[in-house]
């Protein structure tokens, strides 16, 4: 049955009606970003030998590729409020498939780096990508929908590791070179994203009864909550945070983590990005399931005990990146990176399953605010990989002491100011 509402279900294998086409769209696109997101992630070996980049240059890159996307992120979370989120996303993807598409062009190291600055800006596609699907499902099932539309999403950092390897392989095999063949790699994912801003545009809608410009939804309507009004709330800067913490190790990992088990472990570069999807691919499940468990919780004990359990997260996490950062073979790497992945991955999910309920009449600046707390965790990360003094895992060891304090500090919020039944009632009335 058709309705212009926001669903109170999610079946995953259903595409009928608005809601269910624009949440697979959403997830595909964001998808489809990370490929030209973090795309030279595991080209970097070829890359880096190309370009001759030292350590510390390797790890500006690292930086820049997260930077970009911190102030991206509060302006289109802005503009998801007031513009909408399908013309939002279509120009994002538009803008932002040039320089991957162009980014073969770089011949030093300069050049490299401001393509990698521009290539930023696509990360904040996860802001679209979850403020559209908060609009289109009910309070009861948000957290559930935002978690597994992100985890998928999420998906492409870490298919992309294996991929774009075997993409630049295949070039190879056809008699380029591997300095012609990183570069000529990079279309592929550019070209991509161009298909899906049409496909975007063309077949999905701001909200379930229509877009902002058929509803009578105008940029005042957005503006009844003013930026700073909405950032006034100490559980926003809480959630930033966490995201800092758990999609800020996230991002950074997947920028490091095929050059970490090339030069550690002496493994060639698909193996290296082989091992590296490892870690993306929990997000098949892991993300979705951080969401699913922070609804019951959220049914059951309200946003206090959602808090509770973000908080026990991202100290498990913690915990596990620890352990990772000791890893001394290949085995034990991978069984510590598989652990902390789960709680990382489950942080994500739990954090965005109380997004939506801070302030549902300010959900895409929060969004916003949230999802750049996730970038500025990551560049802070970086800044320990482009360290000549630090090696990787000493980098590894001090991140996982941080996450597991911070998440020991996440228990002294209190997330239970509105409960989601009060922020149901308010978003029923602002709708």
């Amino acid at each position: 049955m058709q309705t212009n509402k926001p669903l109170e279900s999610l079946n995953v294998f259903s595409f009928n009606g608005v809601q269910m086409r624009t949440f697979h769209i959403t997830w595909l696109t964001f998808f489809v970003c990370f490929f030209g997101w973090f795309g030279l992630a595991p080209l970097m070996p070829a890359i880096r030998a190309d370009l001759g980049l030292t350590k510390p240059q390797v790890g500006n890159t690292i930086i820049a590729a997260v930077s970009a996307t911190i102030l991206a992120r509060l302006v289109i979370g802005r503009l998801c409020d007031t513009w909408g989120p399908r013309k939002t996303y279509a120009a994002l993807l538009v803008l932002g498939a040039w320089p991957v598409m162009f980014v073969g062009l770089a011949h030093d190291y300069t050049t490299f780096l401001l393509f990698r600055l521009a290539i930023g800006v696509i990360g904040a596609s996860f802001v679209i990508t979850q403020f559209h699907t908060s609009m289109m499902f009910a309070p009861k099932i948000k957290g559930t929908a935002n978690a597994v539309a992100g985890g998928w999403g999420n998906l492409g950092g870490g298919i992309t590791q294996l991929a774009m390897p075997l993409i630049m392989a295949t070039i190879v095999g056809f008699g380029y070179t591997k300095p012609e063949a990183w570069r000529l790699a990079m279309i592929v994912p550019g070209v991509l994203m161009l298909v899906m801003a049409f496909i975007y545009y063309r077949f999905t809608q701001d909200t379930p009864a229509g877009n902002y410009s058929e509803i009578g939804r105008s940029v005042a309507t957005g503006e009844k909550v003013s930026f700073w009004a909405a950032c006034a709330d100490i559980r926003v800067w809480a959630l930033a945070l966490a995201y800092a913490c758990c999609f800020g190790m996230e991002i950074t990992f997947d920028g490091v983590a095929a050059l970490y088990f090339f030069d550690n472990f002496k493994l060639a570069e698909t193996e290296a990005g082989f091992w590296a999807m490892l870690f993306g691919g929990m997000n098949i499940f892991a993300r979705a399931l951080g969401g699913i468990v922070a609804d019951k919780v959220g049914n059951k004990y309200g946003m206090r005990g959602k808090g509770l359990l973000l908080a026990s997260m991202l100290v498990l996490e913690g915990a596990g990146i620890m352990l990772f950062a000791q890893a001394g073979s290949l085995p034990m790497a991978i069984v510590s990176m598989i652990t902390f992945a789960l709680f990382l991955k489950m942080s994500n999910g739990g954090t965005y399953a109380i997004v939506p309920f801070v302030n549902p009449k300010a959900v895409g600046v929060i969004s916003g605010v949230v999802g750049a707390g996730g970038n500025l965790g990551g560049m802070l990360m970086a800044f320990l990989f482009k360290s000549q003094s630090i090696s990787y895992g000493q980098a590894f060891l001090y991140i996982g002491c941080a996450v597991a304090a911070i998440g020991l500090l996440l228990f002294l919020v209190n997330f239970s100011k509105e409960t989601i039944a009060e922020s149901a009632e308010v978003e029923l009335q602002t709708a």
